[in-house]
């Protein structure tokens, strides 16, 4: 392929990614239309659900003498314009019907006084309407395939991906043919389904993975675990806590998947030269990556759901999560050095002929390239944190930044473009229209009414309760789709409970969801990639094994970050 016909693909890619930014700018940033005063008389209301939510597009439909003369749709924010046409005005009664899928109709009828103020050509407004949800067969077709797939996942029965695939197949298919056996199979209709996939999400991973496999062609992350080694001088209980922050920072900034491909096989190579089992440094390593990612809004993908859905920021995240990730921190480096201090012991410093040899394979093989993604990195950092106040979102930072350096150092976009992980976006686009599915016909609702319930108004148990569930179920099921479906919930409990306010709800479920996932093998995919790669250099780590050593680091970690979040938010 000529170099003319490559650069011509490469703008042309370029130019889809600067279309697609620039229309996620519109659509996060765009403010909603003001409401224009109403022309003669007018019917104006507020729609929502038993928590106070407001419900977006319920069909509202004016009766004159029981005959349909105006209708209208409610908007995102609930509300409704319901234009009276003249012929209406000299009717005896008019009445307002308001129905949705799912939800029980509502009707109000118009009062005397409220007809003469329309014959006068003024606008009524009437009292917020409330609908009650409808458990129907929708429900439970909606409620069985999610938890289908959570089981699906959690079982390694089907690909993440294929999973979620399958579910959206479902809920779908059963949405447009459910209908022709009977009206309460219907879920919602392919635009609503789009509709609940959070594009500043897709595109905010896709730009990060884009400068990620950038700076992975560099040999950066296996140059610092070399490093690591020699700033220990072969002390092997210093080498664990070095590797685990250099594990543990990468992974505020990168996503925890990527930092463990590329820590972990130097770090085998690492362990074999001082005679030490490599899982006594790639456990704490892995957990370390867990804890240490809560700290920034791009650290975990579950932190990327929290904050696109809750508004919490990359600064707020700073702000409000690193002290205590640095206390859950100091306490796992602690339990790691009693847990595998006999295999630390037992090691031996690494002869000068082979500590040369693995200096070969932690070279920065790009340094130019290196350098270049270091000053687009700190820039995305910068507006990362800054950039809220312009209200620049996440996902234009990450495109932008992405764009920027590939113009730069103008690589082979066939090869960058593969180096996106496409299932793993596939992945997220089903998993939101799945819960999107389940938030559409109630189940959503049916579990924050438990909550709620259980928790009162009481903020800290609130607090723990949110927390330690959160962790628990994390090592169950994915923390991903746990989180996703979370959200909504979460969000009632904000509005319900006094001082949840400050959004600590959403700081619990970040906690719980991202260091619980040390709890189990299945817990978090970097979990699942490093045994991997540890089971091809033959030191295979198992279900029990990683439960044994997991589970007393989630108690110890979610615990002290609990603690941490209880007295910023409850007595300072």
């Amino acid at each position: 392929m000529s170099s003319k016909a490559e650069h011509t693909r490469t703008l042309i890619a370029l130019a889809l990614m600067l279309a697609a930014a620039a229309m996620i700018w519109s659509a996060l940033t765009a403010a909603s239309p003001a409401a224009s005063a109403p022309l003669g008389p007018s019917i104006v209301g507020l729609v929502e659900d038993s928590h106070g939510v407001p419900i977006a597009g319920g069909e509202v439909v004016l009766y004159a003498d029981g005959i349909p003369t105006a209708e209208a749709t409610t908007q995102a924010d609930g509300r409704f314009l319901l234009r009276v046409p003249d012929a209406a005005l000299h009717a005896t009664t008019l009445t307002v019907a308001i129905g949705r899928p799912h939800f029980e109709g509502a009707e109000i009828a118009l009062t005397a006084a409220q007809q003469a103020r329309l014959t006068q050509g003024e606008t009524v407004a009437l009292e917020p309407v409330p609908l009650t949800r409808r458990i129907d067969a929708a429900f439970w077709v909606a409620a069985l395939t999610f938890a289908a797939v959570l089981i699906a996942i959690a079982t390694e029965r089907l690909h993440n991906t294929l999973a979620a695939l399958a579910g959206m197949s479902i809920v779908l298919l059963v949405s447009y043919l459910g209908p022709l056996l009977h009206e309460s199979l219907f879920i919602f209709h392919f635009d609503d389904a789009l509709a609940y996939i959070d594009w500043g999400v897709i595109f905010l991973v896709m730009g990060m993975m884009i400068v990620i496999a950038v700076v992975e062609q560099t040999g950066l992350f296996q140059w610092l675990a070399f490093q690591a080694y020699r700033l220990s001088g072969g002390r092997l209980w210093l080498l664990l806590p070095i590797l685990m922050l250099v594990t543990g920072v990468a992974s505020a900034f990168l996503d925890n998947v990527t930092t463990m491909l590329l820590m972990t096989p130097i770090t085998v190579e690492i362990a074999i030269a001082v005679g030490v089992n490599p899982l006594a440094f790639l456990m704490p390593e892995v957990m370390a990556s867990n804890v240490i990612g809560v700290s920034t809004l791009i650290g975990t993908p579950t932190n990327i759901l929290i904050g696109s859905y809750s508004g919490i920021t990359f600064s707020d995240f700073l702000a409000y999560q690193t002290p205590g990730v640095l206390l859950a921190f100091i306490g796992l480096i602690v339990y790691s050095e009693l847990t595998y201090r006999k295999e630390l012991a037992a090691g031996h410093r690494a002869s000068p002929a082979l500590l040369k040899q693995l200096g070969k394979h932690a070279q920065i093989t790009q340094p130019a390239h290196l350098k270049k993604a270091g000053i687009i990195g700190g820039g995305m950092l910068l507006l990362f944190i800054f950039g809220e106040h312009i209200h620049l979102v996440p996902a234009i930072t990450a495109l932008v930044g992405a764009t920027a350096l590939l113009l730069w150092i103008r690589p082979d976009m066939e090869a960058m473009m593969e180096a996106v992980d496409w299932t793993t976006l596939v992945f997220f686009m089903g998993l939101f229209v799945l819960v999107g599915a389940i938030q559409e016909v109630g189940v959503i609702s049916v579990i924050a009414d438990f909550i709620g319930k259980l928790v009162g108004e009481n903020l800290l148990l609130a607090m723990g309760v949110l927390t330690w569930m959160s962790a628990v179920l994390s090592m169950i099921v994915a923390n991903i789709p746990f989180t996703a479906a979370m959200l909504p919930v979460v969000g009632y409990l904000t509005l319900t409970v006094p001082g949840a306010e400050s959004k600590v709800l959403f700081y619990c479920l970040s906690v719980g969801a991202a260091m619980g996932g040390n709890g189990t093998l299945i817990g978090a995919s970097a979990n699942l990639v490093t045994a991997g790669i540890a089971e091809r250099a033959g030191y295979p780590i198992s279900y029990a094994y990683f439960f044994k050593k997991g589970f007393p680091a989630v108690l110890i970690t979610v615990g002290l970050s609990l603690l941490w979040l209880v007295i910023r938010f409850m007595v300072m």
